[in-house]
């Protein structure tokens, strides 16, 4: 089937040098909370809960850290309670980007927000300015060494709606769902016994903007910066660098 992004590759390898960090952890802890607050603290009655548990599980994130997660959102142990904000606006470019962040203090959140678009050429939008050019889908993530027919097979029989190849030996399967299906199909790929190495509900661009030289090298320091935040917990851009700019970019 299609292709996939590029730039969902850097993501990915980025993606494990936040797990070495730890800093994974604590966004992956704060969404827990949240979500075991909003929702209460069975992950079986509770899909926000149980999808905030599962990508803390594909991070490594301890057991033990897990259930205090759990507990502080429930309020059985003390806990923050974090507020979940959409936040829009522009790369370099023009490119479009989409900020999730969990947050205690809304000022303080878009005006460190503000200071990273503006030291990287972008600048935040107002609500709605760039959310169209973005669909709400699951994304199953296989490793590239899982067999073709196999996982063609698991992801497809499950109700997946796109299932991307590798396209290196370092690559990895992208498999596509919609939001309602994301569950089911990523239990039919576990059943199948393919190892997933992550899997989330995300905002996949509709259209994508080629980037070179100097506007590649300021998104791809904008999207770091803005990921860095202590507030932000997902970043989602509608950019695309060419492997002939990657390679420059690498070098």
């Amino acid at each position: 089937m299609a292709g996939h992004s590029k730039w969902h590759n850097i993501k990915h390898r980025k993606a494990a040098v936040d797990k070495k960090r730890g800093k994974l952890w604590s966004k992956c802890a704060r969404a827990i909370i949240a979500a075991a607050r909003n929702g209460g603290p069975d992950p079986d009655s509770n899909l926000t809960l149980r999808y905030a548990i599962d990508e803390a599980r594909y991070a490594n994130m301890p057991r033990d850290t897990i259930e205090r997660a759990i507990k502080k959102g429930a309020g059985e142990i003390g806990g923050e309670n974090w507020e979940q904000v959409r936040y829009e606006g522009y790369g370099p470019g023009g490119a479009a980007i989409l900020v999730d962040a969990l947050t205690d203090n809304r000022t303080r959140t878009v005006g460190d927000l503000r200071l990273v678009f503006g030291k990287y050429s972008g600048n935040l939008g107002s609500t709605g300015c760039v959310s169209y050019l973005f669909e709400h889908k699951g994304q199953i993530i296989i490793s590239g060494s899982a067999g073709e027919d196999a996982v063609m097979e698991a992801a497809i029989n499950a109700g997946a709606e796109d299932v991307a190849s590798p396209e290196d030996e370092e690559g990895v399967w992208t498999v596509t769902t919609g939001p309602t299906e994301f569950q089911v199909v990523k239990e039919g790929i576990e059943k199948a016994g393919i190892k997933i190495e992550e899997a989330r509900l995300t905002m996949i661009p509709t259209t994508r903007v080629e980037a070179r030289g100097d506007q590649a090298k300021k998104l791809i320091a904008l999207v770091d910066a803005v990921e860095d935040l202590d507030d932000v917990q997902k970043v989602y851009a509608n950019f695309d660098i060419p492997d002939d700019e990657l390679a420059k970019l690498d070098a």
